[in-house]
This record gives structure tokens, sequence and C-alpha cells, in this order.
């Protein structure tokens, strides 16, 4: 006979396996793997029902139906409706996919099927996710599995309760991962506040690159943009910085406020698949800030239209001093401020504000309290705000990764079968008759959240285990990420209005800066789909890092240190020597990426020599030698050889050709 294609192999691309699976083989053969679990053969009532089932099904379904079919045993079973009529011996391999299973893909469909379009169309209507093959080894493991007694369901009132417990479980664990969140930002505080102060004080500020580099150091120092932001804001109202200084400081307070998410994506690095997901969703945010930066820092440089924009939205505003707005910190700050209280002025101070040069000289960030103790954990501690930092540092990420691990596991429990297909259809879907609506829903949805919360990294560092999952898609992360950003400029506009009468209008510039900003990003990179460039490279980040675990550590260490750091040093040394340096590498880095995008497009109409990269030493275009050298480190080495065994697939058997006789 001639075979089609082995399902097992379209099983693992991605296509479904037709609904009525042919369980194909000899009674020679099932009796042998009857035999090798402790049955001398088929139990009769079992082959009875098989048999019979399979004679209905081809006159129902079938006509044509060959009648050796029924001879050479080849039983028929409906694979997510007639679980029961399969052999106990048989049911291991429900729902696997393997390719070890032996089908005669001959039998797959009838004769009338194959030669008739309509047929099989019909047969593919019925598709559904199980599989049903008999294995060509059966282990032991699933011998005791198989005749093992179900379990006997659950009363109502015990599985309401466990509902619950589960709801009340996930309520707790995102109470302490924000609260996590919050200790984090105050750790690096406490870790790098002044070096944050002295950086906002240095003369190169007049080099809108280094503002850039500076506006990302501080943020990763601090933790939050918002605060980064409103220390921009209050140097302007002061007159330290003038607002055409302070807007690439802003832009690069967006990209180093999107590192929280990325170092909350690595709660699912023990799930290559998950972990996949959550990188991609939590680096789409990096993408979006870093093009956005790249496209408007030199359009701001030529036209200066951020400042202009900002300067006439400001003309007629008026506001008073009454602004502070405390929203989700109301309920975070009883548990936080019971471990740590910072005083905000102090950070000011460092800054150089003169409205708070009182603060300057104070030698701790913690907070003080004149006439009463504060009551927190480190009042009065010995040691200094670095030694205090480090030990909060440990706390914060510890309670960060248990939330986060217990979260995860109590949502893989609940977003299961028909709820997590539930939850996908409506988290991921489209409006009706106007599906370019729901991105727009997302954005207006994010501002809002990220407003209320007052943090746009608490917001997208709670999505980023749910992309992990896959129950929210990386195309609806974007729009949910991009509204973030939107709703986080909320903070420094309310620090702007918070200023004196006479300095408002500037500080209000500022922070409409920050605003006009993310909306421009926005209708560069999201209003028109095929400019959607953040989602492929997220993507592809997550496909690396998937790949090469060690890649999220050496990303996240190099996109926001090293080459913040390595840009800021050249600003030491001279502008001259920056643009030397740095116009070249530019240069060199935006040819490399054409004559890749090139070589994945259209690589024939490059030179030979440029359709790939291998007339260049492997380590100048692959990441295997670095793997290979990390993989020689002990705890990577069992990492690998882990993921090597959970992933190992078994190997291919052709379909059968032939059949086996009685």
């Amino acid at each position: 006979m001639t075979s089609r294609k082995d399902p097992a192999e379209e099983g693992e691309k991605g296509t479904e396996l037709p609904a009525i699976v042919l369980v194909a083989g000899s009674e020679r053969r099932i009796t042998q793997i009857a035999r090798r679990s402790g049955q001398t053969s088929p139990p009769p009532h079992v082959h009875e029902m098989l048999t019979k089932h399979s004679r209905s099904l081809c006159s129902r379904q079938y006509p044509t139906c060959r009648q050796e079919q029924h001879r050479l045993g080849a039983y028929k079973a409906i694979a997510t409706r007639h679980k029961s009529v399969i052999p106990s011996f048989l049911r291991g391999s429900i729902g696997s996919r393997s390719s070890k299973s032996v089908v005669d893909s001959s039998l797959m469909e009838p004769t009338h099927a194959r030669s008739d379009p309509e047929a099989g169309r019909h047969l593919e209507s019925e598709n559904a996710e199980t599989s049903i093959g008999i294995p060509a080894e059966l282990s032991d493991e699933d011998v005791e599995k198989d005749d093992e007694e179900p379990k006997k369901p659950l009363p109502p009132w015990k599985r309401h309760l466990i509902s619950i417990g589960k709801f009340f479980g996930i309520l707790v664990c995102l109470y302490f991962f924000i609260c996590s969140l919050d200790l984090l930002a105050s750790s690096f505080r406490l870790l790098g506040g002044r070096a944050a102060g002295e950086i906002f004080k240095q003369d190169v500020l007049q080099n809108p690159v280094v503002g850039v580099v500076i506006g990302i150091l501080a943020t990763v120092l601090v933790q939050s943009s918002s605060t980064s932001t409103s220390i921009v804001v209050s140097m302007v109202t002061s007159g330290i910085m003038e607002v055409r200084q302070a807007i690439p400081i802003i832009m690069g307070a967006n990209i180093g406020t999107s590192v929280t998410n990325t170092v909350v994506s690595f709660g699912q690095v023990a799930n290559r698949e998950e972990f996949e997901r959550a990188f991609a969703g939590a680096t789409v945010h990096d993408m979006f800030n870093w093009l956005t930066v790249i496209v408007l820092l030199p359009i701001e440089l030529i036209t200066r239209y951020l400042e202009t924009l900002s300067d006439l939205m400001t003309k007629q505003i008026h506001a008073s001093r009454d602004s502070d707005i405390k929203m989700l910190s109301v309920l975070t700050e009883p548990f936080t401020e019971r471990i740590v209280q910072l005083d905000p002025n102090v950070l000011n101070g460092w800054a150089g504000i003169p409205e708070y040069q009182e603060y300057a000289t104070v030698n701790t960030l913690l907070k003080s309290c004149n006439f009463e103790k504060c009551g927190y954990l480190f009042e009065g501690a010995a040691l200094a705000d670095s030694g205090i930092g480090a030990i909060l540092l440990v706390i914060s990420l510890i309670l960060m990764i248990g939330c986060l691990l217990i979260l995860v596991k109590i949502l893989n429990s609940i977003l299961q079968g028909s709820i997590a297909t539930a939850v996908r259809k409506y988290v991921n879907s489209e409006v009706p008759h106007a599906p370019f609506l729901a991105g727009y829903i997302a954005i207006a949805v994010g501002a809002f959240v990220t407003f209320i919360v007052q943090s746009s990294s608490v917001f997208t560092s709670t999505l980023t285990p749910l992309v992990g999952l896959g129950v929210v898609s990386l195309d609806r992360m974007y729009p949910l990420t991009l509204g973030s950003n939107i709703g986080t400029t909320s903070t420094a506009i309310l620090a702007a209005l918070a200023s004196d009468s006479r300095t408002l209008k500037y500080a209000l510039q500022a922070a409409f800066c920050h605003l006009l900003f993310n909306l421009s990003g926005i209708l560069l990179f999201y209003v028109i789909p095929f400019m959607r460039f953040p989602i492929p490279l997220a993507k592809l980040l997550g496909r690396t890092t998937a790949k090469y675990r060690w890649f999220a550590i050496f990303y996240l260490i190099v996109m926001f240190i090293l080459v913040p750091a390595f840009v800021f040093g050249l600003s030491l040394a001279g502008s001259y020597v920056l643009m030397g340096i740095g116009i070249p590498l530019l240069i060199v880095i935006f040819v490399v990426s054409l004559i890749n995008l090139i070589q994945a497009k259209k690589p024939h109409i490059l030179p030979p020599k440029l359709q790939n990269w291998d007339f260049l030493p492997i380590y100048l275009h692959s990441f295997q030698p670095y793997d290979d050298m990390f993989m020689r480190i002990p705890c990577c080495h069992k990492c690998r050889k882990a993921k090597e065994e959970s992933e190992k697939v078994p190997e291919k058997m052709p379909p059968s050709s032939h059949v086996e006789h009685e």
C-alpha cells in the first residue's frame, strides 16, 4: 500500500490531527502489547466493543470502508468522546503525539475520502487535539499509571472552597509581589541614590546623547522612571536645568524603567517555552523605547518639536499646589513602611535642587523622626545605606521570586482546559466588525490601570508572567505596554502641578514632553501595522534567550549598564572623542543590521560571499562558542543536561508501508 505523510510529523508542525484516529496494527501486535502489560490478550468485551464501534463508524461515515481493516484489527475511536472504549494498555498514549506510535497511515482515511475532496474536508472539520496510537514500547511506569483507578470527583462544596482559596491566594501573591517591587526600588535608591544625585549634577548634560545615558543610568539606579522624571521636573522648576536639557534625560528614563519587568521574566526561566514568551513580553517594552529614542532624538535636535509643542500646551495652564494623589501606595505602605522608610527630600537635595539644599549634607536616605520612633525594621541600624540596601535587595528579590512562582503555579492550575480557552479568547479578542479598535482599547486600559497604580513597572511586571503562561498574547501585551507608558506620565504631571506658580509653566512643559514623547512613539510604531517592529524584535530576543539561557543576563547587563556606562565614559573625555568613536560604531551596527535583513528577505541580491556570515570566524556570527564555554561551568552543565533530557525528541519511525498479516 502507498503511505501518506506521518501524522505525528504533521502534529509537530502545529496542524491538528483528525479526530477519528485508526489504532493500526494486527491482532498479533495488539496481543503482544497486551501480554507486556500483564494480560494474555485483549479482554473479549473490549475487543467486541471496539469491533462493533469500528463497524458502526464505517457504515455511518465511510460507506466504502474496506473490510480488510476489520480483518487486520484496525480499530477506530473518537479521540475526545470515546476514551472509555480504549483498552487500559492503550490509554497511556492518549494525548500524546509521539512519533514512536506505529500508525498505518494508509488507513488514516478511507479510499473515498482521499479521492473525494468534500469527504476530506468533512474529516478535517472534526479535528481534535488528542491522538491515540499504539506505543512502540510500554514502560512499567505507564502500566502502573494505567492500572490506577481514576480519582473520585470532589464534592461541589470542596471544589468551591478550593476555588475561593485559589482566588484569595492570587490576591495575596499580587499584594506581596507589588510590595516586593516597592522594596526593590527602595533598595536601589539606598545603593545608588547618591550616585544618581551626583549624575544629575554633571556638566556634560549639555550633550543630548549623554542626557539619554544619564536618564537610563539614573532610572536603573533608583528603579523608577517616575522618581527620575520627578527629579528632572524639580530641577527644571528650580532653574538648574532647562527644558531643552531635560528632554533627552526623560527619553533615557523611559528606557531605564523597562528593566524591572525584564528581571521579572526570570521567574519563568525553568520552562523554556514560558521563558521565551515571558522574555519577549518583557523586552517588547525595551524595543519600543529604544526605537522611539533612536528616531525621535535626532528629530528633536533638528526641529525642537517636543519643546515647541509642550510650550504651546502650557501657555494657558494654571493649577494649585494640592496635587498629591495616592492610590495603590495606600494599600502597600502599611507593609513596606514597617520594613524601611526613605526621605524623598534627601534625594532631591543630593541632586542639587536649591529648594532642598538643607538636605544636601544628610548622609542617609533613611527617614528619621525627631520626637518619636518611626517604627520600621531598619530604623537606627548601625549600617551604611549601601549595607541596608544590599540586605533589602536580597529580601525583595526573594519575596518577588517566591510570590511569582506561587502566582504562576496557581494560575497554571486555574487556567486549564475550557477556562484557559475562554480567558485567552476574551483577553486577546478583537472588536466585532472593527478589529483594529481592540489595540486602542488595550492602550486606554493600560493607561488607566497605570494611572491607578501610579507605576508602569508594577503593571507591566504583573502582565509578564501572564504572557509567559500564554494567557496574554504578545500582540496584546504590546498595546497594553504602550498605554502603560502614557499612564506613567501622570506622575511627572502631578509633580509639576505641585510646583510654585512662578515655575509651574516650565515644570509642566517638561512633564508634557514626556507625554508627547510616548504619544509620538505610538504614532510611529503602532498606528501603522507594518511599523510595529518591536514585536518581531522581541520575538527574536525571546527565541535567542530560550536557546541560550545565559543571553538574558548578558542582554540585561549590556543594554542597561555597560552600553550606557561606556557612552557616559566617552562623554567625560569630550564631545569629539564621543563622536569619533560613537559615529563609526553606529554606522557599523546599521550596515550589519541592513545586511542581516537582506540575507533573511532577498539574499540573492547580495554578492555570494555576503549571503551568509560563514566567511567570518564562528565566534563573530554565532553564540554557540560562548554557549559551549558557559556550559563548562558545573552548574550550567547540569542545567543543560536536564534541558536536553526534558526536550529529547523520540526518534521518528517511518509510517508503515505494508500491513502486518495474522
